[in-house]
């Protein structure tokens, strides 16, 4: 069973890779896309969580909420990705 701290590091590590940082954005309905189907309600959560703890920068679109890395929180960040990371 992955911990919420895992889930989170998973998103985040998605979304370093894509380069999703301030200005470039994707679909918050994307982010639990690469997860387990008994997975995908407890990712969508977690990645509403990171938008509470301000990990993550919501920009509300004619055509849905985007998200992006707040990289003033970087450090935060690669504490999740790191837990993430660990468990491969």
């Amino acid at each position: 069973m992955w911990t919420a701290e895992q889930i989170k590091g998973k998103i985040l590590h998605k979304l370093t890779r894509k380069g999703k940082f301030e200005h470039s954005h994707t679909a918050l309905e994307n982010l639990p896309k690469s997860f387990p189907p008994e997975m995908k309600g407890r990712a969508k959560t977690m990645s509403e969580d990171l938008i509470r703890e301000g990990l993550l920068h919501l920009k509300k679109t004619s055509y849905g909420e985007q998200v992006s890395i707040n990289l003033d929180k970087k450090d935060k960040v690669m504490e999740y990705i790191d837990e993430f990371l660990r468990m491969e």
